[in-house]
């Protein structure tokens, strides 16, 4: 992990190797305090697309809980009679 303090953002290029480097965040400090986190772009894309996908996984097992589900012979007949395969 690695942690700078505000002023260093003014070297953009150190910043953009760090980030490279690191393959994760990098936290910006302002006066001590965490401010900002500066990444590449891949690495949020595949932050983003995991949390997605954590939040799908929720939302399924919230349904299991609820007793929203059916089975798949039956899906699979409804599916089967609506669209002809």
């Amino acid at each position: 992990m690695t942690i700078i303090p505000i002023r260093d953002l003014k070297n953009t290029m150190e910043i953009e190797r760090r980030c490279a480097e690191e393959n994760g965040p990098v936290f910006v400090t302002k006066n001590g305090y965490g401010r900002l986190v500066v990444m590449d772009i891949e690495y949020y894309e595949k932050t983003m697309s995991k949390l997605r996908e954590a939040g799908l996984i929720a939302e399924g097992l919230a349904d299991l809980e609820q007793g929203k589900t059916a089975a798949a012979d039956a899906v699979r007949e409804r599916l089967g009679a609506k669209y002809a395969f």
